[in-house]
């Protein structure tokens, strides 16, 4: 059971080993204004370790987007009177606005990284940090990539605030956020089936020209024909079989676009028979026919 916090004991600052940085108000006004900043910026950013009587408490909620992400020890968190706890390994999400109070476990104090942000985009962001539900606490398993971006933005920071700058630590920052929206792209758990799936599109690129089944697919990769598949989709997005259309779609265009081969031709060459299927299936994924492509691409 987490301990909210002593009564008696409060500590804002003062840990052995902090780091943090808050951007000047001219700083924040300038991305605020900039145009290519203005839709998500940070405004404050920093590492608390063994955060011992951390403690904060805003009735008025916080200006910016507040993100916490545990490494280590676990605190708690009361958000427009809902409590949580965080735990290492969880990240917490507070929307600005949003009456708060937050602090470390007295027993196991958190160590946590932290971020401020604002922006046109941000509450979107805080809207896929939340899995868009009313989700204020996430899970973020330990990744090497996440802190070496995190590094990167405070160290960048440290050196200055030119123009140079705000751009670089800001970009970075988007991708930063992503490590936590779409966890599936870091650091995968299973690298042999990983490293299956990656050798099945290849093979499916190897035989754009012929037609491939499911079962040829999973037999390639070593997986029955339903793992394979749940793999795949979770991996890129597709079934096997729509991927691969994709792919022969994708070689349609080029095929299209840089040679004068009729339709009826490239369709065989992409190891499909009927003329009129190709049309429709480049139309269903392309949003028109490949005559019309065609013309478009020649014409652009």
């Amino acid at each position: 059971m987490l301990q909210k916090k002593e009564e008696h004991i409060k500590k804002k600052d003062g840990f052995n080993g902090q780091m943090a940085i808050v951007l000047p108000n001219p700083i924040i006004k300038r991305c605020a204004s900039e145009e290519l900043l203005r839709n998500l910026y940070i405004t404050d950013i920093g590492f608390y370790p063994r955060a011992q009587y951390h403690h904060r408490k805003r009735e008025q909620g916080s200006q910016q987007h507040i993100l916490i992400y545990c490494v280590d020890g676990c605190g708690w968190a009361n958000i427009d009177g809902r409590k949580v706890e965080v735990r290492e390994g969880e990240y917490l999400v507070i929307p600005s606005h949003s009456k708060h109070e937050y602090g470390a476990d007295t027993l196991h104090p958190w160590s946590i990284y932290w971020v401020h942000f604002k922006g046109n985009d941000a509450d979107r962001f805080v809207g896929l940090l939340k899995k868009e539900k009313d989700d204020f606490v996430g899970a973020a398993a330990f990744s090497e990539k996440r802190t070496t971006l995190f590094t990167d933005i405070y160290s960048t920071l440290e050196s200055g605030y030119s123009m140079e700058h705000l751009y670089y630590i800001n970009m970075v920052f988007m991708s930063y956020l992503g490590t936590f929206c779409f966890p599936q792209f870091l650091d995968p758990p299973h690298k042999k089936e990983q490293n299956q799936i990656d050798g099945a599109i290849i093979y499916m690129q190897q035989h754009i020209d012929t037609v491939v089944s499911l079962k040829e697919l999973a037999a390639f990769a070593h997986m029955s024909s339903s793992h394979f598949s749940a793999l795949f989709k979770k991996k890129t997005g597709y079934p096997p079989l729509d991927y691969f259309n994709h792919l022969k779609i994708q070689k349609a265009c080029q095929y299209l676009e840089f040679t004068d081969i009729s339709v009826k031709e490239l369709c065989y060459k992409l190891g499909l028979n009927d003329p009129f299927y190709f049309s429709r299936l480049f139309s269903r994924y392309m949003g028109e026919s490949p005559v019309r492509y065609r013309k478009r691409k020649k014409f652009a």
